[in-house]
């Protein structure tokens, strides 16, 4: 009798040192850094177990003790809640960490920068080349978006997509970012044509963008883009033609290699400005803020020409003999840059 209770003990004894090494190994598992020497991008899919993702994370060198994994789960079932979606980990996570941000649901974010100036051609390009997009479109014509949208006027299109840095989730659509860049536009140009100056010869709202999108593609300093924008209106206010290279640029298509010439300028579209009088039919690039701005509240000078100062600026001026003579100083500046 006393040798079975000596065994019962002993095994007991057993027992309790294999159940505490084993709560030892799932604490240290818990609390171990994950196996990543960088940030790790994690999808779970939908409908997977316990077995399952920790298959995963042993197949993805994520963590190294599958089996003591499953008794983690067991012991603390708190941290068994996972939800499905695309994670992103980083080398500092523990185990115990990863699991907390599966059971968050708190999904990776990822960027996409759309920048003042660009076409949406070029956005929609990035929207193809972009990681963890769900491509819904067709294809990339204008025509596609518009219907896509279901925008109010169909033909505004180009130039009312804001530019910023857009976040977003795996399997975002590229209709939803699109969308959402169309409605801040739309609300931030509805904002500003309401508060635009008075007497400004524009006949809508596509009018002003139109008008920011070429200021935008003039000049990126930012004092100077009320002075461009009274340059345009009070050309537009005196029937004389706007002869800005960007619009020359933008009508030619894919047929622009870089550098304009006097033929490409005497060729008619419907956006050269050095053939047409008045403002081209709409947009040639998305507008930033400030250039929305420059549009509706133009500078109050009596300049018709501007031109490049070679020093990133741009010469302002009231008559063809002065602004000749600034054209004769900035190539001045270039030979001299040239020369260097």
């Amino acid at each position: 009798m006393k040798k079975l209770l000596l065994v019962v003990l002993l095994l007991l004894v057993v027992l309790g040192i294999a159940a505490g090494v084993g709560m030892w190994k799932v604490r240290h598992l818990a609390d171990s850094k994950l196996l990543i020497k960088e940030e790790t991008i994690f999808t779970l899919k939908a409908g997977t177990g316990r077995l399952a993702l920790g298959e995963q994370l042993y197949a993805d060198k994520v963590i190294n003790r599958p089996r003591v994994f499953q008794w983690l789960l067991r012991v603390e079932p708190e941290l068994s809640h996972f939800k499905a979606g695309t994670y992103r980990f980083t080398p500092d996570m523990t185990v115990r960490d990863m699991l907390q941000l599966l059971e968050s649901g708190k999904e990776a974010q990822f960027p996409l920068r759309l920048v003042e100036g660009m076409r949406l051609s070029d956005y929609l390009k990035q929207l193809r080349d972009a990681p963890y997009i769900k491509h819904t479109l067709s294809d990339d014509s204008y025509d596609t978006v518009a219907q896509a949208l279901k925008v109010e006027n169909p033909q505004w299109v180009e130039g009312w997509f804001w530019p910023d840095t857009w976040m977003y989730t795996a399997n975002t659509s590229d209709v939803a970012l699109l969308k959402r860049a169309h409605q801040k536009m739309v609300k931030a140009v509805d904002t500003v044509w309401e508060g635009r100056a008075e007497g400004l010869p524009y006949q809508d709202k596509n009018q002003l963008v139109t008008m920011a999108s070429i200021i935008e593609k003039e000049t990126a300093v930012a004092s100077e883009r009320d002075q461009v924008a009274s340059v345009f209106i009070n050309r537009l206010r005196i029937g004389m033609r706007l002869q800005t290279d960007p619009t020359v640029i933008y009508g030619m298509g894919t047929r622009y290699n870089g550098k304009l010439s006097r033929v490409d300028l005497d060729t008619p579209t419907a956006y050269n400005t050095y053939t047409i009088t008045g403002l081209p039919p709409g947009p040639i690039a998305m507008p930033g803020e400030a250039s929305l701005q420059a549009a509706a509240h133009p500078a109050k000078t009596p300049y018709l020409y501007f031109v490049a100062d070679g020093k990133g600026g741009h010469t302002f001026n009231t008559n063809l003999a002065s602004h000749n003579r600034s054209v004769q100083d900035y190539l001045k500046v270039l030979k001299e840059k040239n020369g260097q």
